[in-house]
């Protein structure tokens, strides 16, 4: 009797369903997760993509199913998928990333626009591949859009023409999106001379308040009554812009930028991993959009970098043409965008926290506490260099600095402490 519950019990469980599919995806999974952590390739959107595509790859759980039966419940990410599917969660991420854009250097030079329609060729050539390999209209452009380096926009396109490849397209484009580094600098180099690339452009003219004001506004009038299909993304990233801007809303803005966009980033990376199911995904149509993908991004760089270069010679070498290829700088603001903050260095940080916690003991030593914090000038100058980005008043970093040098370490440390809390 015990040995026949046994075997029911194994007969019943996950083990017995698994299937080669499911482990090559389990094992992709593993992968993305280990260059998530070790390798920190866009981990906040890696890492809840490779472990929502573990989750959906264990047999028997349920997770994406839809309401069926006479309970009519469904999985717990088939109904957190609904925000993927009906663009929710890229519109939200639009929103912090419009709280966290400064569109300053646009207003100033709005010349830099053709730099960024140049840099979306790679979008028109990969459709044209993609229509020739064989793939639809919709799903050729679902897979050019990699070629934007935008991750929300690839997921939110691909979610309205050809949401069957939303898994392959979305990890295709933030993988791309994390391997920038090694994908455009020998372009780069191709096509700019080290003339070219040594040109120092002149500062920008002042951008008012009023002008940051009104950009967000005539921006999302002008552009929605042109497409008004692009009034989601469009629409929030001005109205996140436009928290920033005001002054007003810093509460709301300070939202958008972090608590607001981490939670969504959580659920849109989980739901979109978790569509990766092996018997989807392991076809050789994901082969094909992945090297599409990578054409794409190549392409794109190449068109930043001709429009660049043409504006450098119109302009007699005031303009430098690696800025041409900044479409790939959304990779930092995607960062940004998924709520990343900008890190302290961490002796600094871990001293902040000993000297909080040391306060709230009515000033009692801590045991824990270091007696040096600050062994050398370079970690001094570390700490008066985050001061001043913390917003820290420069004579009083600047006191800091020189009390520093003569000091003990506590005093240092204590003063940077209440200057940062």
């Amino acid at each position: 009797m015990f040995i026949e519950a046994l075997i029911k019990l194994w007969n019943d469980s996950g083990f017995m369903a698994l299937t080669w599919q499911s482990l090559v995806m389990m094992v992709i999974s593993g992968v993305l997760i280990y260059l998530a952590i070790a390798k920190k390739f866009e981990p906040l959107l890696l890492l809840p993509i490779a472990f929502g595509m573990l989750l959906a790859n264990l047999p028997l759980t349920g997770l994406m199913s839809e309401p069926s039966g006479s309970s009519g419940v469904g999985g717990l990410l088939y109904y957190l998928y609904l925000g993927v599917k009906k663009g929710v969660y890229p519109s939200l991420i639009f929103l912090g990333i419009g709280a966290m854009t400064d569109f300053g250097p646009l207003i100033a030079r709005p010349s830099s626009l053709l730099m960024g329609a140049g840099a979306q060729f790679g979008i028109a050539v990969a459709f044209v591949v993609s229509i020739a390999l064989g793939f639809t209209p919709p799903e050729a452009s679902s897979i050019g859009i990699i070629g934007g380096a935008d991750g929300p926009t690839a997921i939110y396109l691909t979610t309205r023409l050809a949401p069957h490849l939303l898994a392959p397209i979305a990890i295709a484009a933030y993988s791309y999106m994390a391997l920038i580094p090694l994908i455009q600098p020998p372009i780069m180099r191709l096509l700019t001379t080290e003339k070219e690339r040594k040109i120092k452009m002149e500062q920008m003219r002042p951008v008012s308040k009023l002008e940051k004001i009104c950009f967000p506004i005539v921006v999302s009038v002008l552009c929605i009554l042109l497409l008004p299909s692009v009034a989601p993304l469009i629409g929030m990233l001005m109205l996140g812009n436009l928290f920033r801007e005001s002054g007003v809303v810093e509460r709301l803005s300070d939202t958008a930028q972090n608590a607001l966009i981490n939670i969504v980033t959580i659920f849109l990376g989980l739901t979109v991993g978790a569509t990766a199911a092996g018997a989807e995904f392991l076809k050789p149509e994901t082969l094909k959009i992945i090297a599409l993908g990578l054409i794409a991004f190549m392409f794109s760089t190449v068109g930043g970098l001709l429009i660049g270069k043409i504006m450098c010679w119109a302009t007699k070498g005031k303009i430098n043409p690696l800025i041409g290829s900044a479409h790939g700088r959304a990779r930092l603001s995607d960062r940004r965008a998924e709520g990343e903050p900008r890190k302290l260095p961490a002796h600094v940080r871990d001293g902040a926290e000993r000297s909080r916690r040391h306060r709230l003991r009515g000033g009692r030593r801590d045991p824990s506490f270091p007696v040096r914090v600050i062994k050398s000038a370079n970690n001094l100058l570390s700490i008066f260099y985050s001061m001043l980005k913390k917003g820290c008043d420069i004579r009083i970093a600047a006191f800091f600095l020189f009390q520093g040098r003569k000091k003990a370490p506590l005093l240092c440390h204590t003063f940077f402490s209440a200057a940062i809390y």
